[in-house]
């Protein structure tokens, strides 16, 4: 039998948005500074082309825009911050349809773990409707995807933005 021992896992919180009009990005933006303090990383602005997911919601020519934050998470914590990310989705809406999409996850040094409102095969229940996904995994040197991967996670423009953000993992 395994000895259970006190684990407290730490990881970077990283938000992916969504958007179309910047001016909606950067009042998200603030009240995700608000919430979870200070910015470390900010990438560049993406175009969202690897998916038309979204399209009929949000309208074509959509961006792309990863964060993460300075002050470590608790995994656990994790479905909590994607209700609150829900709930600030939700202030954005015109006729039902969102301005934004805000998807938390989290990453450490062997893994990029997303939120999710979706159950399937390879998600873990969380609490209250949240599931868990390891979309990345660190092998090699790099960001690794999987069988699930989304395809724009896939790239190798996502992957170098995620290696990035593990740096500070390290500090």
């Amino acid at each position: 039998m395994g000895k259970i021992s006190n684990y407290n896992p730490q990881a970077k919180l990283i938000i992916g948005l969504i958007y179309k009009d910047e001016a909606v990005f950067i009042k998200a933006l603030s009240k995700l500074k608000k919430k979870f303090g200070k910015i470390d990383f900010e990438s560049a602005v993406n175009d969202f082309i690897h998916t038309n997911h979204y399209q009929a919601e949000m309208g074509g020519e959509l961006k792309r825009k990863f964060v993460s934050f300075s002050k470590m998470i608790r995994l656990q914590n994790l479905y909590r911050i994607k209700l609150f990310t829900n709930r600030l989705e939700g202030k954005f809406l015109v006729n039902k349809c969102r301005l934004i999409n805000i998807d938390p996850g989290c990453l450490d040094l062997a893994r990029l773990v997303l939120a999710t409102t979706k159950d399937y095969a390879h998600r873990i229940f969380l609490r209250k409707g949240i599931f868990a996904e390891v979309t990345l995994t660190y092998r090699g040197n790099t960001f690794s995807r999987n069988d699930w991967t989304y395809p724009d996670y896939c790239t190798q423009e996502y992957i170098d933005i995620f290696n990035q953000i593990r740096k500070f993992c390290i500090l």
